[in-house]
């Protein structure tokens, strides 16, 4: 009985897992979709709060015309990985970095592409 109560904690915390890795796939997604149809008051929505407040700081414009004006490629999603509350998701042409909040995963960096041993290079970014 012992056992099955262990089997029943390992296995919820498995599917846990999967299921933050499955949001912030679906979230980098959804972003990734947004950006190709041209709906970027939808790809807005998903940026975080003070990732979309730096960026219409940045530009002095709405969000929606700010990211229009971006130099964010749209690809594909190629896979995610969840380090607890943070994912970075990996797309053809960028990475994206999210996330959870309270409300969902949300992206916190766009457009960024590795720099070997320095930090990321992100065309959108929070302060």
């Amino acid at each position: 009985m012992a056992l099955a109560g262990v089997l029943l904690g390992v296995l919820s915390g498995c599917g846990a897992a999967a299921a933050h890795v499955d949001g912030a796939r679906d979230a980098g997604r959804a972003f990734e979709q947004s950006l190709a149809s041209g709906d970027y008051r939808a790809a807005c929505a998903l940026l975080a709060p003070e990732t979309r407040s730096q960026l219409e700081d940045d530009e002095k414009q709405t969000c929606a015309k700010a990211l229009e004006g971006q130099d964010l490629p749209a690809g594909a999603v190629d896979g995610a990985e969840v380090y607890g509350r943070q994912a970075l998701v990996r797309a053809s042409g960028e990475t994206l970095f999210l996330s959870r909040f309270t409300g969902g995963w949300r992206v916190v960096a766009a457009g960024c592409t590795p720099r070997g041993d320095k930090p990321y290079d992100c065309v959108v970014k929070g302060g």
